[in-house]
Parts: structure tokens; sequence; C-alpha cells
């Protein structure tokens, strides 16, 4: 009789299962290891709702995480016990010390803010820059573009499997129409060369993998923004060339935002809180804005009003109409 799999790979396997990214197999299974090396190794099938509770308050007294790494955290614990150990824990759990939510402004950049650091950018990572500002995508979401996610003639692009795992879609900006069209031919071009030698397949979630078993040699399902090499799929073994690394983006951004000399803390996402603001500010609705931005609730969207540049809420200081 064979063996029953540790808990760790069965939690793998559920997630899996349920066709959750590899980011969330990984953070679920760190959460789990780090739960059960925090009470002396125990079995979580030993343990319930006390046990997590002051494992979150851990988190939040000793470790200070932020509220949304202590939220992943009791995410991954109540997978765990629903999915794999066939015992739902109360989501409430008890007496927990909350981590603080700061209330923080997003960082935003000006129009020539904005202009600056895309003028400091070359090639690819210029592109996937200006279409996290000119589209409102998020990184993961602009690197995990499809060609065929590009829709010329409906001048769209569908954001497939966004936060929340929702579909939605969103601008695709006429600016960016040409340097569009020019990246789908190279996607293309890399993608006629791994089928000439013998790959040529991509990545696809396995309910897509096994309702279209030969869609992954597609040229519409290759990225749009292909790796430069390469490289073994850690989930199949398979060798596929996958999207780029998110790292050398958000790197690139960085140099070029020191080299813009912007004092702000920008990042890859602070294009994303810029075009939010920035459309707000040239009098597009706020429910059209959410829409675009994929939230699920409006009040996410108006922390925008309070960063336009005609101040708070969108207010000029009457000393601006006595002097100015």
């Amino acid at each position: 009789m064979a063996a029953k799999p540790k808990l760790l790979d069965q939690l793998r396997e559920a997630v899996r299962t349920r066709h959750y990214s590899i980011r969330t197999e990984h953070a679920y299974v760190n959460w789990a290891r780090r739960f059960i090396r925090f009470h002396g190794t125990r079995h979580p099938i030993e343990m319930g709702e006390p046990e997590v509770g002051a494992f979150l308050t851990h988190l939040a007294v000793e470790g200070s995480v932020a509220a949304s790494t202590q939220n992943q955290a009791l995410s991954a614990l109540l997978f765990l016990y629903r999915e794999v150990l066939g015992r739902p824990l109360d989501e409430a759990i008890g007496p927990v010390v909350r981590a603080d939510r700061p209330e923080r402004l997003p960082v935003v950049l000006s129009r020539d803010e904005v202009r600056a650091v895309l003028d400091r950018l070359t090639g690819t990572h210029r592109l996937m820059a200006a279409l996290l500002y000119g589209a409102g995508l998020r990184l993961m979401e602009c690197l995990r573009l499809r060609i065929k996610d590009v829709d010329f003639e409906q001048r769209h692009l569908l954001v497939r499997d966004g936060k929340g795992r929702k579909d939605r879609v969103t601008l695709l900006p006429e600016a960016l129409r040409e340097p569009i069209a020019r990246q789908i031919d190279e996607a293309r071009s890399v993608h006629a060369v791994d089928l000439a030698e013998g790959f040529g397949r991509v990545y696809l979630p396995d309910a897509l993998a096994r309702k279209y078993p030969s869609a992954d040699r597609e040229p519409g399902w290759q990225y749009l923004f292909p790796a430069s090499r390469r490289a073994v799929d850690p989930r199949s073994g398979v060798v596929r060339r996958h999207h780029p690394d998110e790292r050398a983006l958000q790197r690139a951004v960085k140099d070029a935002v020191r080299a813009a000399g912007i004092a702000k803390p920008a990042t890859c996402h602070t294009f994303r809180h810029s075009f939010a603001t920035h459309l707000l500010e040239s009098g597009s609705d706020i429910r059209t804005v959410q829409e675009l931005l994929g939230h699920q609730d409006v009040r996410t969207t108006m922390i925008y009003t309070h960063v336009l540049q005609s101040g708070p809420l969108g207010v000029r200081s009457p000393i601006d109409l006595l002097i100015g």
C-alpha cells in the first residue's frame, strides 16, 4: 500500500487541483510550514482556532507584519484546514491581535514625472511600463498578457484571472497600438523558433489545457512578452517559454525613477495609481475608473480622489482665490 503523502505535499496538490497560481501555492505552503514550526512541529490536526489565533497574534505583535500579510496567513490556514484536513475552522478564529492597516495615500506621479521615467526606459521595459500607466495594469497582469488578449478592433485589453481571480476589460491605449503590434510580431517570431526546435508549448491553466489539448502551441496563447530563454516548469517539468521575471522590470523602473531625479518612492505599481488619478483629474466617472481597475468596491477607488492635483477631494484653497 502506497504511503500517504506528507501534509505539505497534500496542500500543494489541493492548491493545484483548484487551479491557484504557483505564487499562491508557494505562499500557502510557506505559511503552513511557519505555523507548524511556531507550535513546536505539532501536526495541525491536533490544533485548531486557539493555535491559529496565537500564530496570527504573533505575526502582528512580534513580527510587525502588515494587515495584508496577516490576512494572507489566515487565508492559507483556513484553506489548509478546510481543503486538506477536512475540518473547517470558524473564520472568526477568536481573540486575535489584528495588524494595523495603515491608511497611507498612494504614491502618484505627475504627467511630467511619468514622461520622465518612461523616457529613461528602453525596449520592452518601456512598453511594459507604458502599459502599466496607459491601461492601469498591475505588474503581473501586464507580464501575463497573451497575444490573443490584445483586441485592436475593440480597442481593449483582456486581463485574465486578475486579482480576485476575475477577468476584466481595460483600455488599449491608442498611442501604444503600433509598439504592441511590433511586440506581437516579435513574440510570434520567438514562438516560431521554439516550434522549429521542438518546443513552443506555453503554460495554460489546467482547465484550459484539458479542454483544448493543443492550444498551448497556438500563437494566440503565447505570452505577449516572452522570456528571453526557455525554462523548466517547476510543476510539470516541461520545458517552456514563460513570461519575464518581474524583478527585471522592477529594477529598470527603480533605476529610471532615480535617473529622473524623482524623490518619490515610485514603483511599478505607482503607474497604476497615476493612471487612476489622472483619469479622475480629466473628468472620468469614478465608476468607470473602478471598472477599469477591477476594484470590487468603489470605496477602494475613492482613495484617488484624495490625491488629485487640485488638492484633497479636488477642493481649491480659499487663499488661491484671494491671491491667485
